[in-house]
């Protein structure tokens, strides 16, 4: 890819990232949050005002969700465009190389501590699954199927194991991996320029607006008349019957 190209496509998934932020942050509900959080570790907090809890819920929230944004929308493009290869059908799986006598199929990941065991196993039998839609075919051209998780930072580089059938790559030496590019993982940073502050102010107000948002509901709904939060009220709504 030429670097003009790249560095419209960089562009274009900052974009797509602070639209889905934005989006998420629009749609945003308080229940639908305090639902989803452990009430007794609120309390345990110490959080005392609408204020700390509102600002506490979004905060928690949101560092859930931009990873899974950025991720699909930022990680995910980039390395199915610089690759070579081509976006999987296969569940579980983002991208297929067909790399000389290997063939590469990736699970892409924003980081490195994303799994379980549950979801380890989970990945070995997606992983299996390609494999055996695979197997006449590669075995007719004598390419070696290479199962891969693939994660955009961090520094775990791991071959498989007895529990886990495909090998991790990470950070520098996923990117190069992709690209032959030692210093690619440094570039991808230097080309985000200045796209994440021209796209902060809207994310601000879309901010300011659920904080608004959750501490008029909060207030209304969770607070006694002198203005303290019900923290029994908050624990019944998120675990009675």
């Amino acid at each position: 890819m030429n670097p003009e190209a790249l560095q419209n496509l960089v562009k274009k998934c900052l974009e797509d990232f602070y639209k889905r932020r934005i989006g998420n942050l629009s749609n945003l509900q308080l229940k639908q949050v305090l639902k989803r959080k452990n009430p007794y570790l609120l309390r345990a907090i110490g959080l005392r005002t609408a204020a700390e809890l509102v600002e506490f819920l979004l905060q928690m929230h949101t560092q859930a969700s931009d990873e899974t944004i950025f991720g699909e929308t930022f990680v995910e493009p980039i390395a199915l465009a610089i690759s070579g290869g081509h976006k999987s059908s296969a569940k579980g799986i983002d991208l297929e190389i067909d790399a000389g006598t290997q063939y590469k199929a990736i699970a892409v990941k924003s980081g490195p501590n994303v799994f379980n065991s549950s979801q380890t196993a989970r990945m070995n039998d997606e992983f299996q699954e390609l494999y055996n839609r695979l197997r006449q075919h590669l075995s007719q051209l004598g390419k070696q199927f290479d199962p891969v998780l693939g994660c955009a930072y961090g520094k775990r580089v791991s071959p498989p194991t007895t529990r886990r059938r495909y090998r991790i790559v990470s950070g520098k030496a996923f990117w190069e991996e992709l690209t032959g590019d030692p210093e690619f993982y440094l570039e991808l940073v230097r080309l985000m320029q200045d796209y994440p502050e021209q796209q902060k102010q809207a994310y601000q107000q879309e901010w300011a607006k659920a904080v608004n948002r959750f501490t008029r509901d909060l207030l209304n709904e969770f607070a006694n008349a002198e203005g303290e939060l019900d923290w029994e009220k908050i624990v019944r709504f998120n675990s009675g019957a």
